[in-house]
């Protein structure tokens, strides 16, 4: 059987060849984008912990936290290289690369968990045909919190986030900021805490989890539980690394996977109430959108939502009308 070495951070990977099944201890590295008491890395944490106890040690997992081995807009071209076997991404951050994998983040088209659920149904053959295009298996994927505006002053209106450096971390983020008149500022969560302390951005959306992870209450005064959306992340694969499996590892791979999946939407919607309670209790302002800010934000939606669909064409008329059967 052959057996190939992949490097990545000086260390050495072992993965059974193509041709025969893995006998050998298999460790994939596995890059992640968020701190260790993160939900979904804490999830995604026991998703490893689940395979190895299930293959018996013969295949483990090395998470890579925070981003600290590759950085979050280049995980999943590293798990599509093969030069990390398996990650975990926004997939709303390669919106760019496909309109499939901006669907979770058009504003207010699925403003609860119940309906974030069903958008992933109508979407998930789709995303998983994409992806395999990519050399990707699709393991499972889980929702942030839906998402709320942090600023240093409550926003009546939509026009009051004109002119505000406004934190933008997708396509859709961005495409906010333009429809609103505010200035983008490309910032990842790592680096949130920096920028607004620095004062490069004034204003982002985002969720109660991310504000907690980032201490937000350092740098605003007010959370708008706006509930635009909830963009999910994905784990992901790599195709050949997954192939290289026994059928035994690969039932426990999927059977982690599921486990996780569930366990991780129960965790976002407990994350959503106790971070939310958590921003209260450090002093931010947790308020309701007003009317005015509201439908200006559905009108925003409406928007980017028509412009979705002619770009993602057959397909995104198709998950549409799945999703509002």
């Amino acid at each position: 059987m052959k057996k190939t070495f992949l490097a990545l951070a000086g260390a050495a990977v072992l993965v059974a060849g193509l041709s025969g099944a893995a006998t050998a201890q298999t460790t994939w590295t596995m890059p992640t984008p968020y701190p260790d008491g993160n939900f979904h890395t804490k999830n995604t944490a026991q998703f490893a912990a689940d395979v190895d106890k299930a293959t018996d040690g013969a295949l483990k997992i090395q998470l890579h936290s925070n981003g600290s081995l590759v950085k979050h807009p280049e995980i999943k071209a590293a798990v599509r290289r093969g030069t990390a076997q398996i990650g975990e991404v926004l997939i709303s951050l390669h919106a760019n690369e496909s309109p499939i994998f901006g669907l979770d983040s058009i504003p207010f088209l699925a403003t609860g968990y119940d309906a974030a659920k069903k958008l992933y149904a109508a979407q998930k053959p789709y995303l998983e045909k994409k992806l395999a295009d990519e050399n990707l298996v699709l393991l499972y994927s889980v929702p942030w919190p839906p998402q709320g505006i942090y600023s240093k002053k409550e926003l009546k209106t939509i026009d009051e986030l004109k002119g505000l450096k406004f934190r933008t971390y997708n396509p859709a983020t961005q495409a906010i900021a333009k429809e609103a008149g505010a200035i983008p500022v490309q910032v990842e969560q790592a680096d949130l805490a920096t920028a607004f302390s620095t004062g490069r951005v004034e204003a982002t959306i985002t969720s109660p989890a991310t504000g907690v992870d980032s201490k937000m209450w350092d740098f605003v005064s007010v959370y708008d539980d706006t509930q635009a959306w909830l963009p999910r992340n994905v784990v992901i694969v790599n195709k050949a690394a997954f192939d290289a499996l026994t059928d035994a590892q690969k039932k426990a791979v999927m059977d982690a996977a599921k486990a996780a999946e569930e366990r991780g939407w129960a965790a976002s919607a407990q994350v959503t109430v106790n971070a939310t309670k958590t921003l209260a209790d450090n002093k931010i302002s947790v308020v309701q959108p007003t009317p005015e800010l509201k439908a200006g934000f559905e009108e925003i939606g409406k928007r980017i939502a028509a412009a979705w669909v002619v770009s993602a064409g057959p397909d995104g008329e198709a998950i549409l009308t799945a999703y509002r059967k």
